[in-house]
């Protein structure tokens, strides 16, 4: 296929920037190329910033980027610059803290109008094609005629970035248990009483995993009942909803309407990683099988459709099929009849509220026309069941069959793109929940999917010196890691540790968080930056503090460090988490809902955290008693170790010295080291587990 235009983002690895290759507006990447053109050229800087599964930027692209009037005022006046946010993060932070600053909201795709040094002076996000223009040519106008109003714009961000990215004053103490308390209590109480989760005021509900992750803790600890409902009531609803993927499974990025009924349609690998984690804990708290259902059926979404051949995942799916937003999705009540038949088809409709109306009535033009459907449960199973005489396992065995061929049927429709590059961050997130799983599902399919990304990501990702790269895509991996990626990998490399007891991965975590050390944190002020120490300069260097849709670098690194403190008797870890819990502590008071993942960080502080080391062989019946014990229970604030024999001295501090009692596989609980006395019996470590938190 031959295209009338071809820019210098067809030499990008990025999907997203890919994307933008034919537009007729001559893009850059952001690079020293674009913005010496600017300086030279004495343009402004027009940036927008995006990503692959964006259903905006799409709109966007097609009724901006796309025109060739659009693109002649850009080409004329302007250094027009494109950003994949996923692969340039920092970049995205800077200028969306100041979009959000400026205008009072953010989101993507974002606009942002910059001097050639780089300084913003004018942001805002969608721009319909007529509004977009007219900001243009006002801009424009404004450079020629009366800079020095944009100037002096420029100039107000500047202050605004000195005090963005000023050091934060350290609190004399770490954050106190009793406001992680306050903190989980208070977010419990905007949780929506009849169908879980935060609207925030407005109809959008994005999984809460890190507050959900936040209140069980808090209940675990305290009772707390409104805590557990809160958490109960969000997942159940979510996993009845259109958020949930009721055929191929996985989750979509959040819903547009308060009932979780329609989704905004893109699924994003973090979401996978952090909804399946969060329905892990409610199962091992609960022992509800749908949850733990839920948790499976999320990962094999994954190991399905965004598994890379070569090891690692992929981003994410669009929101968009055939340039139609949920397309993919949507159902008739014809269509489901021509599958299943009529009864099959009749009772399957009734059950997913499949109506001849629909039950998504958009009408704007990027919405596929006619009635649409999105498949999502109001009764459930064994309630439905038996209003019509079926036995829940008859009605269970029903559903899976029509899902098998439902799920056929969909698999001959253009699928929404895929957003194929691998990241990082996001991987490390994977590989933690799917490491929990296989240990806590005792499912060692999960185990190997987590090992082989790891194993991709240490062989593909890294620099000769052992440092981490961003970004992979068609057999390149480049950009220096952020933060993020760090800590997300070594918390994944953490739980691949506890899930298979294998000490490369621990070696390999700690090595890499030895590389935070040096390139990262500060060691004056407490925490880490978001950036690299020899990273490219820019307008601004942040420590990336606040949890958004995925937890900060600091938050996440925090329990990587007192994890490995305890586990490899590193005191100087703690030491750095203590500070980092100092450094932040005042702003998670003065900012409830921010920080969720750091607080749970903060409760590990202050926990009785149990150490516990399980010596036998794995493949003993013995050993696996023991560990189900162990895995069945929800002990948020707990390390493990294990080794397949008598242990003389290891660089793992709960191994040392740990021996098997009679010869038997044996399980030992301590705190600060000092161990319980060794049990070999499954009933007793029961029993001791159970016993005060």
């Amino acid at each position: 296929m031959t295209h009338e235009h071809t820019n210098r983002l067809s030499k990008a690895t990025s999907p997203y920037l890919l994307q933008h290759q034919h537009n007729p507006v001559d893009w850059y990447e952001w690079s020293p190329e674009a913005l010496k053109r600017a300086k030279d050229e004495d343009k402004p800087i027009f940036l927008s910033i995006g990503y692959a599964a964006c259903h905006w930027c799409h709109v966007m692209e097609h009724e901006c980027f796309e025109q060739k009037d659009v693109a002649a005022v850009l080409n004329e006046h302007f250094v027009a610059i494109k950003v994949d946010r996923e692969e340039r993060p920092d970049l995205d932070e800077i200028y969306m803290a100041y979009t959000q600053a400026s205008t009072g909201h953010g989101g993507w795709p974002m606009s942002v109008w910059l001097t050639s040094d780089t300084t913003p002076f004018f942001a805002g996000t969608y721009f319909p094609k007529e509004q977009f223009v007219q900001m243009l040519e006002q801009i424009a106008t404004l450079w020629e005629n009366d800079r020095d109003q944009l100037l002096s714009r420029s100039g107000n961000a500047k202050e605004f970035f000195a005090k963005w990215s000023a050091p934060s004053n350290s609190a004399k103490e770490v954050l106190p248990q009793d406001v992680v308390n306050d903190t989980a209590g208070t977010i419990a109480r905007y949780f929506d009483k009849s169908t879980g989760g935060i609207s925030g005021g407005g109809t959008n509900k994005f999984p809460p995993s890190m507050s959900m992750d936040l209140m069980l803790r808090v209940y675990d600890r305290t009772g707390n009942a409104s805590l557990y409902e809160a958490v109960d009531t969000t997942l159940d609803h979510m996993g009845r909803g259109g958020i949930y993927d009721h055929l191929g499974g996985g989750i979509c990025r959040y819903s547009t309407d308060t009932q979780w009924l329609v989704p905004h349609f893109e699924k994003m690998l973090y979401d996978q990683a952090m909804v399946s984690a969060i329905y892990l804990d409610a199962w091992q708290v609960s022992h509800k099988e749908r949850f733990a259902f839920l948790a499976s059926d999320i990962l094999d979404y994954v190991l399905a459709d965004l598994q890379a051949p070569e090891g690692g995942f992929y981003s994410s799916r669009d929101a968009d099929s055939e340039g139609l937003e949920g397309k993919y999705y949507l159902w008739t009540v014809d269509e489901v009849t021509n599958i299943l038949g009529e009864k099959g088809g009749k009772l399957f409709c009734e059950y997913y509220d499949i109506t001849p109306t629909g039950n998504w009535f958009e009408s704007r033009g990027h919405a596929p026309p006619g009635p649409k459907n999105i498949l999502h449960i109001s009764t459930p199973r064994a309630a439905f069941a038996k209003q019509h005489d079926l036995g829940d396992s008859e009605f269970a065995a029903m559903l899976a069959s029509w899902r098998t061929k439902m799920l056929a049927a969909r698999s001959k429709r253009i699928p929404p793109a895929l957003d194929d590059k691998i990241l990082t961050g996001w991987n490390g997130l994977m590989i933690a929940s799917l490491a929990r799983s296989a240990r806590v599902l005792n499912d060692p399919r999960y185990a190997d999917a987590a090992a082989t990304t790891a194993n991709f990501i240490l062989n593909k990702m890294r620099t000769p010196d052992g440092r981490l790269l961003r970004t992979y895509r068609a057999g390149k991996a480049h950009l220096t890691g952020y933060l993020s990626d760090y800590a997300f990998f070594i918390d994944g490399l953490i739980d691949l540790y506890e899930a298979t007891f294998d000490p490369r991965w621990l070696d390999e975590a700690v090595k890499l968080t030895d590389l935070t050390h040096k390139y990262y944190e500060d060691q004056a002020g407490g925490g880490f930056f978001y950036t690299a120490s020899d990273a490219d300069k820019l307008i601004a260097r942040s420590k990336n503090k606040r949890d958004n849709a995925i937890p900060s670098g600091n938050s996440v690194h925090a329990m990587n460090l007192l994890r490995l403190a305890i586990l490899m008797d590193r005191k100087d870890y703690r030491a750095s988490a203590e500070r980092l819990l100092r450094a932040f502590g005042p702003d998670v008071i003065n900012s409830t809902g921010a920080y969720d993942r750091l607080c749970c960080a903060a409760d590990f502080f202050h926990a009785h955290v149990k150490e516990i080391a399980i010596v036998g062989a794995p493949d003993d019946p013995a050993t696996k008693a023991l560990l189900k014990v162990v895995n069945d229970r929800y002990m948020p604030n707990m390390v493990l170790a294990g080794a397949p024999s008598n242990v003389a001295d290891s660089p793992i501090a709960l191994l040392a010295r740990k021996t098997m009692r009679n010869q038997k596989p044996t399980a030992y609980v301590c705190e600060h080291y000092e161990c319980k006395e060794p049990l070999t019996d499954p009933k007793a470590l029961a029993s001791l587990l159970d016993g005060k938190k």
